[in-house]
């Protein structure tokens, strides 16, 4: 069993933000394989289902941004899944808006959703799937920016990211995760 989380914020309010990328994976991955985000539960809504004949979780944390981990680990401990079989999906804003990045480990890089997961998890050592945001150019707080929607000309290349996003995710399910990297990366 895999469990894909996508990291975000609850609340029609942050419902198409930048931070919200995550929530906005999760449900692409949702709708293309019709998995009911339907139990909440351990701090989180999630739904069960198959992808490519896996079983898979997909989860959104539904702590807020900075308490992310204290939906995952729980729900995690439940299942009986290893680190090695979880995804974190989220927003980065050292990326190009409209770009993703996978990796297999590495820091928060200042990303509090992230700081709350390897808390939680003890580890820095799992599977993450990055997505752009950019960095506001404008003098505007990183709060206010994460927060913010993205500007229309924005837009199609995020979109085109989640998709990219919750395609990896499926790719995860029938092939190596460095198969994926090297697929998605490139």
């Amino acid at each position: 069993m895999k469990l894909i989380i996508g990291l975000g914020n609850p609340g029609k309010q942050y419902a198409q933000t930048r931070h919200n990328v995550g929530f906005i994976t999760i449900d692409e991955l949702a709708h293309r394989h019709h998995i009911e985000l339907d139990k909440e539960k351990f701090k989180g809504l999630y739904g069960t289902g198959m992808i490519n004949g896996e079983k898979v979780i997909l989860l959104k944390p539904l702590t807020y941004m900075n308490l992310s981990g204290e939906a995952v680990r729980p729900l995690m401990d439940y299942y009986n899944i290893e680190t090695e079989d979880i995804i974190v999906v989220y927003d980065d804003l050292d990326l190009p808006a409209g770009k993703i990045r996978l990796r297999t480990k590495g820091s928060a890089g200042g990303q509090n959703g992230m700081k709350s997961v390897i808390q939680h998890l003890g580890t820095q050592e799992f599977k993450r799937i990055r997505i752009g945001i950019d960095r506001p150019n404008n003098g505007m707080k990183i709060s206010d920016y994460v927060l913010g929607r993205f500007s229309p000309d924005e837009v199609q290349d995020v979109v085109h990211a989640i998709k990219q996003a919750a395609d990896a995710c499926e790719e995860w399910t029938k092939t190596t995760f460095i198969d994926v990297m090297n697929k998605f990366n490139g």
